[in-house]
């Protein structure tokens, strides 16, 4: 697919650009109506595809939990191993869409590899995140940012409360979340290990704040995030920080999205999935 639609439909959902103008501007770009139409589907998500991990598995564990925000009330995802004994914990954190199916099978994911997987939904103090993903993006751009990293702060106070937790935390986001991610590696130290997917970095003074291991994913096609990255990976050499960082060549930004067909990357996405897990266990354990 031409490039230039994939970098307007990445503009269309992370900046303030009205559906109607996305319309006018796709369709001068394939040239009518019909092949907007036609495309709208390989650029939108859907859902149905992000059911890789059935929600009865029955080696896991499933549940709707709450736990004590700034000033309102989180409610989270939680999937976990089904046998009993303590187990480290993971924050999983959205994307710009809020919590939605394609989320809580990551979550999944991350239990059937061991792991306590916590997907708070940022968007519970505004009643939680709706199904029209359009309207969870305008939701996600009037959150209180102070309060936000601080509910998510909490979720990790929440994770190591937990009596079937080790008291060892990690964090995985995506897009938004992975911002989140490198926000709470500063912001946020008793966590153990962060890992963030073509996520926006923190400013560079901040850096020396880290006391978690990072880990970092990149698609090489991503211009818009991955102009931040010089400048984050020499803070992060000179604050001595332990990180790894990986560029997908070929890929692009959401590329570990498999409800998006367009930029979705099989390969990249295994891969670097097998990278996260190996990040954890080797700081989680």
């Amino acid at each position: 697919m031409d490039q230039r639609i994939i970098n307007l439909f990445d503009e269309y959902t992370h900046k303030p650009l009205r559906r109607e103008e996305f319309m006018q501007r796709l369709t001068r770009l394939t040239g009518s109506t019909a092949a907007t139409l036609a495309v709208l589907p390989l650029l939108e998500v859907n859902y149905a595809q992000a059911k890789t991990t059935n929600q009865q598995d029955d080696r896991l564990t499933t549940e709707r939990v709450t736990y004590a925000g700034d000033g309102s009330e989180m409610k989270a995802y939680v999937a976990r191993p089904k046998q009993e004994g303590k187990c480290p914990a993971v924050i999983v954190i959205h994307e710009n869409r809020g919590l939605n199916p394609h989320i809580e099978d990551v979550t999944r994911r991350v239990g059937l590899a061991g792991y306590i997987g916590i997907a708070p939904d940022a968007l519970s103090p505004q009643g939680g995140t709706p199904e029209d993903a359009d309207k969870a993006r305008e939701m996600i751009q009037a959150i209180d940012q102070a309060k936000n990293l601080n509910n998510f702060v909490k979720a990790i106070d929440y994770a190591r409360s937990r009596k079937d937790c080790t008291g060892k935390t990690g964090v995985v986001g995506f897009c938004w979340g992975g911002r989140m991610t490198n926000q709470l590696a500063v912001n946020a130290p008793s966590i153990d290990a962060a890992v963030a997917y073509y996520g926006s970095q923190p400013a560079a003074e901040s850096v020396p704040r880290i006391k978690a291991a990072v880990q970092l994913h990149y698609g090489s096609l991503d211009e818009r995030i991955n102009a931040g990255i010089p400048a984050y990976e020499e803070a992060l050499k000179k604050a001595g920080t332990r990180y790894e960082l990986y560029m997908y060549e070929g890929a692009q930004h959401a590329f570990n999205n498999d409800t998006a067909p367009t930029r979705y990357n099989d390969a990249a996405a295994k891969l670097a999935w097998d990278r996260t897990l190996a990040f954890f266990k080797k700081y989680l354990s």
